[in-house]
């Protein structure tokens, strides 16, 4: 019995930790100024592969040099991780630079500049794989999929732990008054 109790505590030890981690790993970072997005293509490849998550901290655009690699937005909700090819002054604004910028596994550099007022900042981190789980979980059914095995874990953990706790009446000693 004592060693099933111990592996129902591991399990349920296992169940929390993973939870904290995947919430530190999507939600926690957040708190430390970085932001997370999926990579939805491989022009980034293979520093970047298709499906990782990468974690982004914003960036002074006028330290910014060819060879960084920058995310920016492209328009309203689109983003884009390249790498900078070329840092070109803006002609009517001498404190703002553009970037001229090119994915690693493109052969062509992109058609357009991007202004340093589109910058999102600097990719500092990138797991891979989590980006197409993280994209899931911000879908529909992905929500209510996560309630779901969320809730079934915490009441599995409940459940499991009341069977493994050890709660023995103790019995009052000879000489103590019974309440």
């Amino acid at each position: 019995m004592k060693a099933i109790k111990f592996i129902i505590k591991t399990i349920n030890t296992l169940i929390v930790s993973a939870a904290l981690v995947l919430a530190v790993l999507l939600v926690g970072v957040r708190l430390f100024g970085m932001q997370l997005y999926a990579v939805l293509s491989g022009s980034m490849e293979p520093e970047y592969p298709v499906g990782s998550m990468i974690y982004v901290k914003e960036a002074d655009p006028m330290e910014l040099q060819a060879g960084d690699v920058i995310t920016y937005r492209l328009t309203g909700d689109t983003i884009s991780t390249h790498r900078i090819v070329e840092v070109l002054p803006d002609e009517d604004n001498p404190s703002a630079v553009c970037f001229r910028t090119k994915g690693d596994a493109n052969d062509a550099e992109d058609a357009g500049v991007v202004h340093s007022s589109e910058l999102v900042g600097t990719p500092v981190a990138v797991i891979p794989q989590l980006g197409y789980f993280a994209s899931y979980i911000q879908s529909e059914s992905g929500k209510r999929t996560a309630l779901v095995v969320g809730g079934a874990l915490i009441l599995f953990v409940f459940v499991t732990d009341s069977f493994t706790n050890d709660k023995k009446k103790k019995a009052p000693k000879k000489d103590e008054p019974e309440i």
